[in-house]
């Protein structure tokens, strides 16, 4: 048997090859929308890959499946608990089987049964994998996907928060109790394979280890403590994170069947920023990929900055408009393909044009730029009454500190928002780092708010400088 990672830092996603080398045959679990990787480790180690296994529709980002199936010809294996709301709706017409609790199948000498655990969504199901060529007769781990990760478990509450689907949360959350429970009862050496790392919004504590095993979770794992299930749901739902908005276009998208890669239009390169200046008035989105610094020292008015990093996916899901054309400005040394690659990982196949970001900035005649300041100066300034101080951190970074003058809109909530922001003073901005702020002032300059701060370092910045003088006096 073979069994091979693949990890997407950006997206906190993991998917896995199980390989029956004897066989030559390979399927891919939870796969990526990308599946080049997959496709270059099959040939390395002499698979065919035969099949997609998929542990729930996806809501955090598209998946690779529909792609196997048409380009591979790779069999289906997806759920069909869940009521009709649940359903895939692309598979008919593919090579696919519809899966129950308790179901079997094999893949070379390989055996993959089916555990219905509803919960994070209804129609979640786990893989329990036996290696019939090490002549076991008890399976050797399990695909949780969103079910259990290492040291958490799928949060309930995103059909509702996210897909406006009232009255989930709680109803998932009594779900999650009993699947854990059947858990709990699973032998305790099983290998644990979790469908994200720390740094997913599909859970609020999520350990960055790649893999776990069942014994563990149940002695470590705060979810899995439980014998009261009003409490575990009660504490399960609370501190969850603000769920991105694109979760619904995801879930949309994975249900429906997302389109081909290969049919994806190629974005037009542009050599004159006046193509995209006209746009923007008409309602074109211009994102800036680069250094915020970069952009915070000069950039074309009306774009918004979303540096190229392992939260850009995360971001650019928040704040672009899936329903509105997209041009592109990026840095010399940064790579399109990534960066496109990195769109169409969260649906994003509106990208129309794409221009180098210096080579526009030589050509335009308006410019704009924001300055950034120090904790020391920002504190100053506030005392003084000179800026009114934006908060964008997540809520409940917020209400673990703030700076008390501080007003909170979390960043990807701040589009809709804007009107909030009161007018007649600059808006000094912070966040956790000083990243997330850079962003704001940039949608806050697009929107029109023109007079704009951002605080290096963030809170954490002002935390340290605040201690820092303490230590002083």
């Amino acid at each position: 048997m073979l069994l091979k990672y693949f990890y997407d830092k950006k997206l906190a996603q993991a998917s896995y090859m199980v390989g029956c080398q004897a066989k030559g045959e390979a399927v891919i679990v939870d796969p990526a929308r990308d599946i080049t990787p997959y496709l270059e480790a099959a040939e390395t180690e002499g698979l065919e890959i035969v099949g997609a296994l998929e542990t729930h529709i996806h809501a955090d980002y598209v998946s690779g499946a529909r792609e196997m199936a048409e380009r591979l010809n790779a069999k289906l294996y997806v759920s069909d608990e869940g009521d009709e709301n649940w359903k895939y709706e692309y598979v008919n017409g593919l090579p696919h089987q519809l899966l129950k609790d308790g179901d079997r199948f094999q893949i070379g000498n390989l055996t993959f049964e089916v555990m219905h655990t509803p919960g994070h969504t209804p129609e979640s199901i786990s893989f329990l994998l036996t290696d019939g060529g090490a002549q076991a007769n008890e399976p050797i781990g399990i695909f949780t996907g969103d079910f259990v990760f290492a040291g958490d478990i799928g949060r309930p509450d995103l059909l509702e928060k996210a897909a406006g689907i009232k009255g989930t949360s709680l109803a998932g959350a009594y779900d999650m109790f009993h699947s854990l429970e059947r858990f709990k009862l699973l032998p305790d050496f099983l290998q644990v394979w979790p469908a994200h790392g720390a740094g997913s919004a599909c859970g609020k504590s999520l350990g960055a280890v790649p893999s776990s095993t069942t014994g563990y979770e149940k002695r470590f794992n705060w979810a899995l403590k439980y014998k009261d299930k009003e409490k575990f749901a009660r504490d399960l739902i609370d501190g969850q994170p603000e769920p991105p908005s694109y979760f619904a276009v995801m879930k949309h998208v994975n249900k429906a069947g997302p389109e081909l890669l290969s049919n994806l239009p190629a974005p037009e390169k542009l050599e004159d920023i006046s193509q995209i200046e006209a746009e923007i008035e008409k309602g074109l989105q211009v994102i800036d990929t680069r250094d915020h610094q970069l952009f915070a020292d000069e950039h074309i008015p009306g774009s918004i900055n979303i540096p190229f990093g392992g939260s850009f996916p995360n971001w650019a899901g928040w704040l672009v408009d899936y329903d509105r054309p997209l041009a592109l400005l990026t840095g010399r040394d940064q790579s399109v393909n990534e960066i496109l690659t990195a769109l169409q990982s969260v649906g994003i196949d509106s990208t129309e044009a794409i221009m180098e970001a210096e080579a526009a900035l030589s050509q335009a005649d308006k410019k704009e730029s924001y300055p950034e300041i120090q904790p020391e100066t920002a504190g100053t300034e506030i005392i003084k009454g000179n800026v009114h101080l934006l908060d964008v951190r997540n809520l409940s970074e917020y209400n673990e500190g703030h700076i008390s003058e501080a007003q909170h809109i979390m960043l990807g909530t701040l589009p809709e928002r804007i009107h909030e922001v009161p007018a007649g003073k600059s808006v000094l901005i912070q966040c956790g780092s000083g990243l997330r702020s850079a962003i704001a002032c940039s949608i806050l300059q697009a929107k029109g708010v023109k007079d704009v701060i951002n605080m290096t370092g963030g809170y954490n910045a002002w935390i340290d400088h605040k201690q820092l003088k303490a230590a002083v006096k």
